[in-house]
Parts: C-alpha cells; sequence; structure tokens
C-alpha cells in the first residue's frame, strides 16, 4: 500500500460549516475510490507568508491516506484545482520515513512547534537580568623591567 498526504488551504471568508464540508467532500472522494483515510489534520486559521488570491490568511488540512496505486491522484488533484474554495494544495507521496515520521507525530514523541508560553518566557528574561554583569576589569600592573646591564653598572 502506498501512502500519500494532500495539504490544502481552504478560503477562510467561507463560514465554519463550508470550511468543515469541502474538507469532508475530498475525505468522502478518497474514501470513495477506496482508499482508506490514516489521519485528518485540522491545522487551523493560519497567515500565509503571501498574499493568495488578496487574502492573508487561510484554513489547514492535512488528509493523509493509503492506496494500493496512486491512480486517485490525478483525479484528486484535477479536483483540487477547479473547487474555488481552495487556494493551494500540495499533494505528496511519503517514503517510509515520511510514514513513521507522522506516526511519531501522531503519538506524541514529536512535537510540533509551539509558541512560548508567556510565564515561562518572562521566567527566562528574568533568569538573564539576575546575571551578573562581566565589567571589565582594569590589567594588572606589568612588573617593572630592570635591564640586566643597569644592574650589573651598579655592581
Amino acid at each position: 500500500m502506498n501512502q500519500y498526504e494532500v495539504n490544502f488551504i481552504i478560503d477562510p471568508v467561507l463560514s465554519g460549516d463550508e470550511i468543515k464540508s469541502t474538507a469532508k467532500t475530498y475525505e468522502s472522494l478518497l474514501q470513495d475510490e477506496g482508499c482508506t483515510i490514516v489521519h485528518v489534520n485540522e491545522m487551523g486559521l493560519r497567515q500565509l507568508a503571501y498574499p493568495i488570491n488578496k487574502r492573508t490568511s487561510g484554513v489547514y488540512y492535512c488528509v493523509e491516506f493509503s492506496t494500493p496505486t496512486g491512480a486517485i491522484i490525478p483525479k484528486l488533484e484535477l479536483a483540487l484545482r477547479r473547487d474555488e474554495r481552495i487556494m493551494r494544495f500540495l499533494s505528496v507521496k511519503l517514503d517510509k520515513y515520511g510514514v513513521q515520521y507522522n506516526a511519531d507525530r501522531r503519538a506524541g514523541k514529536i512535537h510540533s512547534y509551539k509558541k512560548k508560553d508567556k510565564k515561562k518566557a518572562s521566567d527566562e528574561e528574568v533568569a538573564v537580568k539576575e546575571q551578573p554583569s562581566r565589567e571589565m576589569a582594569a590589567p594588572a600592573p606589568a612588573p617593572e623591567f630592570i635591564p640586566a646591564v643597569a644592574a650589573n653598572e651598579e655592581e
């Protein structure tokens, strides 16, 4: 069984029900073609790196599925291209490392990027402020140099 992952961005102007029905449409399309849905990750509303269709945010979805053949991929991509509610999409065939990574992430072994807690960040700032400042100490005075010639003349 080949395992694939399709990520798509839905237009955020749609209502919550329309967004969920759009995602369900593609899940049902995959199931009707004989694919088994492994995991659906609704990542939610996120800022885009650059504007797409004059929008600066979008609702992200990731659907991981397995299929005996990759024959569904062209049909799925054609449906995604034709749908005006979908801003962008990306379909990827997962190798054994990608499958293992996704399984570990679902199991909680790998954590996704999380923002720092405000309390934790403020504790780190206090710890940095409490460290003693390292001021430059004055250099030690150099020992006086007495030339050997001068010492011999005095004798």
